[in-house]
């Protein structure tokens, strides 16, 4: 076989349908090459025969053999999902009469609800005073990212002069698919901006837009946050290995607890689908069920 490092040359359709949604859904680089991997995969599981013959059972099979492979479910799930959009754009592009990949489902894997700290950790995380310049940068950092749930691509990607609006106390973040949207800056976060600002001055470099920079002046990347947010989580005996999402998940379910309105967090957080956001409602179940217990009419035998 190929060596799995360098990605072999797709079939013309596969790769028209890839050059498709780069162009023209503006789909993320990483969500490409996770589409990319699924139609190998596909190719490989087909042995030879053209995707276009492929039937319902032939598709069961390859995830049955996936499954065999010892491959999670959480992946199979990620192939299946390449697999219908490839399809859906051969059948109205290309007269293919079936979708074979339609309604086929990946076996269950282990539920992994995402880990969020307590608010407690937050506090913790949060509180202690910057003892240098990067640890003001830091402390910036985190507290937006936790007061506003960004993403960490939409955190690194702030610009000084475009998106921070501190008197209104409004951060704008372009976000997946291109899709822009406006949330609240918290005090704390403010208050933590002000203090980073002037001292962001005297480090950027000439003509750099970037809102954190590295102590050379440059754009701060996404894995330089992760980087100091889980030295930071280390340095304060957090005891949890904190990444960026986390304080995101955090954010959302804090919110989600405090307020109940799962609208409200999914605008919030940018999602297209309330899907995304009910993920979040399984962590506080515990809570749900007490406020049930204690205010249903009919909860108590």
């Amino acid at each position: 076989g190929c060596v799995a490092d360098t990605p072999a040359a797709l079939p013309e359709r596969m790769q028209a349908w890839l050059d498709w949604l780069a162009t023209q859904r503006r789909v993320s680089p990483l969500t490409l090459t996770a589409y990319r991997a699924g139609l190998q995969a596909l190719l490989r599981l087909a042995e030879a025969r053209p995707p276009e013959e492929l039937q319902p059972a032939d598709i069961r099979r390859f995830v049955a053999r996936l499954h065999g492979e010892g491959q999670q479910g959480r992946s199979i799930a990620r192939h299946l999902s390449a697999w219908r959009g490839f399809y859906r754009w051969l059948v109205r592009e290309h007269g293919v009469r079936v979708n074979p990949a339609l309604g086929i489902r990946p076996p269950k894997s282990p539920s992994t609800l995402p880990r969020v700290l307590s608010p407690e950790q937050a506090n913790a995380l949060l509180d202690p005073e910057p003892q240098n310049l990067l640890e003001t940068r830091d402390i910036a950092m985190f507290e937006l990212f936790y007061s506003s749930g960004l993403r960490v691509a939409e955190l690194a990607g702030l610009d000084i002069d475009a998106g921070l609006d501190l008197a209104e106390g409004l951060v704008t973040v372009t976000g997946k698919r291109q899709r822009q949207r406006t949330v609240p800056v918290g005090g704390k976060a403010i208050e933590a901006l002000r203090h980073w600002l002037p001292l962001r001055a005297s480090l950027a470099t000439a003509g750099e837009q970037a809102l954190f920079v590295t102590r050379d002046g440059h754009r701060l990347s996404t894995r330089g946050i992760a980087s100091r947010l889980s030295t930071r989580a280390q340095a304060l005996g957090l005891g949890v290995h904190v990444h960026p999402h986390m304080l995101r998940h955090s954010f959302a379910s804090h919110l989600l607890q405090s307020s109940g309105d799962l609208r409200a967090v999914q605008e919030l957080l940018g999602h297209a689908s309330i899907r995304s956001t009910q993920i979040y409602t399984h962590l506080d179940f515990q809570h749900l069920a007490a406020v049930y217990d204690a205010a249903h009419p009919r909860a108590r035998k």
